[in-house]
């Protein structure tokens, strides 16, 4: 409670541009991915690693400092009721869904009720604020109606054309994902210094959010590019082996957190990578409840449809699952 008060007060003083981040996957990512698009035009202020909790969110609102122009605030959940307490105390600017998946089941039951307990970043909005909403799901509707019932604008991602900033192409490469959008029927291209498809969404997601907050696009675009993995979220890095052989491998750590969607993502990563032999190496999944099993095996089915992936090592109490998955 006390630290709850110094996060209220943190709040209270500040004049920042604040945004408040959350979602099934991508959280910190996108809010890394903020901080150095906010950061190329004014002081701002960003959660460290993944203080999202209802400590972390305080701790982080205590410590704004008082002359921070935006703030990027990490808002977590992993059962019912969280999300809202901890946006009210933000009161952001502007919210920001990354995604709705099948994560935490254990407590929520289904997507669904995942989808509303998300939805509920809206309810500590600002008058006049933005949701920042992912366009293309099933339980995007849940998400709408959440902003309209706070008379929220609203601003939507994703990879159909219905979506406001939606993906027009995006080409993998080694080392960086260069991607082609529009908005608002207006292209424009932007790179982020890391493969993955799913990080190219997170990209559209905050340059959207650089837009709600009245910054200049074109700039925004380009400081994503200075944007890289936090650690455990998709970095890669080579391992020597001999180093005057040059002899190695390339690691691709992903191993922070684990759901389905954030594995597929990992496993598509891999596969597009120009290796000449890729191991996939997984771990288990938690918090699923009675959608452990099923997660297990379907986890496995990926591994083997996604293609290019010579060997899944699969370890803990549901490694026979993803084995006979794949």
């Amino acid at each position: 409670a006390a630290l709850t008060s110094l996060g209220s007060a943190g709040r209270a003083r500040s004049k920042a541009k604040v945004v408040g981040v959350t979602g099934s996957v991508g959280k910190t990512s996108t809010k890394e991915m903020l901080r150095a698009v906010l950061g190329g035009q004014g002081r701002v202020h960003a959660a460290e690693a993944s203080y999202n909790n209802h400590w972390g969110v305080p701790l982080t609102l205590a410590r704004m400092p008082p002359d921070a122009q935006f703030a990027v605030i990490e808002i977590g959940m992993n059962h019912p009721g969280e999300i809202a307490p901890l946006s009210r105390l933000t009161r952001p600017h502007v919210a920001l869904i990354t995604t709705v998946a099948a994560a935490h089941l254990e407590a929520f039951g289904d997507v669904a009720g995942i989808a509303q307990e998300k939805a509920a970043i809206c309810e500590g909005l600002e008058a006049g604020g933005t949701a920042v909403l992912p366009a293309d799901l099933d339980t995007t509707p849940i998400l709408m109606a959440a902003a309209r019932g706070q008379n929220a604008h609203i601003r939507t991602f994703g990879a159909s054309t219905k979506a406001q900033y939606h993906l027009t192409s995006a080409t993998l490469g080694e080392g960086a994902t260069i991607v082609r959008a529009e908005r608002a029927g207006v292209p424009f291209l932007f790179k982020v210094c890391s493969p993955g498809r799913h990080f190219v969404f997170n990209g559209l997601a905050a340059l959207a959010v650089a837009d709600a907050l009245g910054l200049d696009h074109a700039i925004a675009a380009t400081d994503l590019g200075l944007w890289s993995p936090p650690a455990g979220r998709g970095t890669r890095e080579r391992i020597l082996l001999d180093r005057l052989e040059d002899d190695g491998f390339d690691l691709f750590d992903d191993a922070f957190n684990a759901n389905p969607a954030s594995m597929a993502a990992a496993l598509q990563t891999l596969a597009a990578s120009q290796a000449v032999r890729r191991v996939a190496v997984l771990g288990e999944m938690r918090e699923l409840g009675d959608h452990t099993e099923a997660a297990h095996t379907e986890l496995g089915q990926v591994a083997a449809a996604v293609g290019g992936i010579d060997l899944v090592i699969a370890i803990g109490p549901y490694a026979h699952l993803v084995r006979d998955g794949a």
